[in-house]
């Protein structure tokens, strides 16, 4: 009918209209209606099968659940959309890998850049047909996705700690002299972090010779203080109010997000999100946690490869992630994937979103499936096929250290319900034993480098956190193993004092060597230099909480008057370029770890044990501390409260 094509009904009409030109025009608009429909057709096929709608996509397709992915199996765009989180959390698609420049300053974790050229493709095992399980993409109000958010809240949170967090008056020591000690450390975090303010401040961390701000390219170029964000809970803990204030307002009005630039995925998850998790926790403010949630939605973009395994390099403003170009054939790296965990199942606990737990338990179940040569992990891996790309492992250089730590503090963290990370703990320190622990002529214990087969008999300064983990860990190994674990954290602990006290400054080198003669001595020039760090010292903290041997304390102390005599310059604190001369060479630079590790473990050392106690809290890879999650405790609190 005329009308049916939008015609008026009088048309049909109409004088000197035929019935053969009234069929003609009928002819010409069902033409373009078949027109029409196929230009439709086409433009919704498209939609739908061009490899690059995934954001379309999920606008029509169902998103109640996806497919299995077969790593290797098909174009990274389809894993993407496999492996996309829920449409309301508003995640930019990675848009591809781009070039990645070299580190240009020193981090703690991982290795700067020089040590890339050790690490080359060595080949790995194909582990062919590789399935990971699904990944639910319901929206973050579904079941799937959501955790009671009253369960983790502030207050129920503080109910169910068996101790108060900050002691009998802040865990000041009865004895005197400790105090003094303590109160030192308390006066050194204030110097440096005056001088930090004074000409860095909002800068990333303190050039402190020069007098001015050092902004890096660790953190992107536009994410900024590292060293405020990574201070604020040091503040707190030492009592600073007027410094932490200061700190706080700076959060509220300047930090930006949005940074454009290369940023490690691994830094700013331990420095920002550690830090202002533990800001949060220890204050309730609620600006923090916004901050955080804010921030942790920003890092999920990384995860968007075949495996779920992140790259390392992520752009916070435009969600693009990509591989160091100076790491294995474009491989992520053990120390920076394997060291999300604790972070991740708290931005969970906060935002009610189980997406982050998942993104972090999807790498373990990967971990667990694919092989462990001698039972060790070796530290680069595919983030496409889901292989290791060569052989060597290491506790030391950045590249495989936290990952051991997070994998027994993941336990604890967990109330110790976590029987996966326990039995993965265990089994990899049992291997760690066999291939890498060693004992040198002069009877020191120390962890050498696995390099394919063959030992390097070398241990790095970021080994000597080891004592401490093995130390939190010894009551919970097998009832014959517990003493020999204990002893075992101790002996390395005091292999690391050694690298200190063979020194002229009394500071540790970068590297030290067990061969050719040398004891816990660095012999190339390359590793003599000290930057601040803080490993040693962190496992005096554990080991004197864990025994009460005075001279872990005592060794604290040496360290402390090392610092002063050899580190500490008119506006601030550095590193030293070789710590075997006295006439320091100093490398201008105070690391905003030095803040957030050195000092506040420094001080928690000569604090009584009730001042953050190791009970109710972990500390991070960046010694933020962080709550346990004690499931049965808050839900019986959520009961209690809905009964009322």
């Amino acid at each position: 009918k005329p009308q049916s094509f939008g015609l008026p009904m009088h048309a049909k009409r109409l004088p000197g209209v035929s019935a053969s030109g009234m069929g003609l025009r009928l002819s010409q608009k069902f033409v373009f209606l078949l027109f029409l429909s196929g230009l439709v057709t086409l433009c919704f096929g498209a939609l739908f099968f061009l490899p690059d709608s995934v954001r379309l996509k999920r606008i029509f397709l169902s998103k109640t659940e996806t497919q299995p992915v077969t790593v290797g199996s098909g174009s990274e765009n389809d894993a993407r959309e496999h492996l996309k989180r829920p449409k309301d959390l508003g995640m930019t698609p990675a848009k591809g890998e781009t070039s990645s420049t070299k580190l240009k300053n020193l981090s703690r974790k991982p290795s700067v850049s020089r040590e890339g050229a050790e690490e080359r493709l060595a080949g790995g095992k194909a582990q062919e047909d590789l399935t990971l399980p699904k990944t639910r993409t319901e929206p973050a109000t579904s079941s799937e996705h959501r955790v009671n958010t009253d369960t983790f809240s502030y207050n129920t949170f503080r109910r169910c700690l068996l101790k108060a967090p900050m002691g009998r008056e802040n865990g000041k020591p009865n004895d005197p002299k400790t105090n003094e000690m303590r109160e030192k450390v308390k006066e050194m975090m204030k110097f440096a972090w005056d001088n930090y303010k004074l000409y860095a401040w909002g800068m990333n961390e303190l050039r402190p010779v020069t007098k001015n701000g050092h902004i890096g390219n660790m953190f992107g170029e536009g994410l900024r203080g590292a060293s405020i964000i990574d201070s604020l809970d040091t503040l707190y803990i030492m009592g600073l109010m007027e410094e932490y204030n200061d700190a706080k307002e700076w959060v509220k009005t300047s930090l930006d997000l949005n940074s454009n630039g290369e940023a490690s995925l691994f830094e700013v998850n331990i420095r920002y999100v550690g830090g202002l998790l533990s800001a949060y926790y220890l204050t309730g403010e609620e600006l923090f946690k916004s901050k955080v949630l804010e921030l942790g939605e920003k890092l999920l973009p990384a995860f968007n490869t075949p495996t779920g395994i992140p790259r390392g390099v992520i752009n916070l403003g435009s969600g693009t992630s990509w591989s160091w170009g100076w790491a294995s054939a474009g491989s992520s790296i053990l120390a920076e994937f394997g060291t999300l965990h604790l972070e991740f199942v708290h931005l969970s606990e906060l935002s009610g979103n189980s997406i982050y737990t998942e993104k972090v338990m999807n790498i373990r179940k990967l971990l667990n499936k694919i092989e462990k040569p001698h039972g060790l992990y070796p530290n680069f891996l595919s983030p496409v096929s889901g292989n290791w790309v060569q052989r060597k492992s290491r506790l030391h250089r950045g590249l495989g250290d936290s990952f051991y730590e997070y994998l027994i503090k993941s336990y604890l963290m967990s109330d110790k319900t976590d029987e996966d990370a326990k039995r993965m703990y265990y089994s990899a320190l049992d291997a760690i034993e066999t291939n890498l622990v060693q004992k040198s002529q002069g009877g020191l214990t120390y962890m050498a480098e696995w390099r394919g087969g063959v030992l390097d008999h070398k241990m790095g300064h970021l080994a000597c956190f080891s004592g401490g983990m093995i130390g939190i860990g010894a009551d919970d190994g097998p009832q014959e193993k517990r003493q020999h674990y204990l002893d075992l954290a101790a002996e390395i602990t005091h292999t690391c004092h050694e690298s200190y006290t063979r020194s002229d400054t009394k500071l540790g080198p970068e590297a030290f060597r067990f061969d050719s003669g040398a004891e816990a001595t660095a012999t190339r020039l390359s590793d003599r230099y000290y930057i601040l760090r803080p490993e040693v010292i962190e496992s005096y903290m554990y080991m004197w909480r864990l025994t009460h041997d005075p001279k872990y304390r005592e060794w604290g102390w040496e360290a402390v008057q090392a610092l002063e005599q050899h580190c500490r310059v008119e506006s601030g604190f550095s590193g030293i370029r070789d710590v075997y001369t006295t006439t320091a060479s100093h490398d201008n630079m105070q690391q905003s770890f030095f803040l957030s590790e050195t000092l506040k473990y420094l001080y928690l050392l000569f604090s009584d044990d009730d001042l953050l106690p190791l009970e109710d809290w972990v500390f991070n890879t960046e010694a933020h501390p962080l709550p346990m999650i004690r499931r049965s405790c808050q839900q019986n609190h959520v009961t209690q409260t809905g009964a009322q």
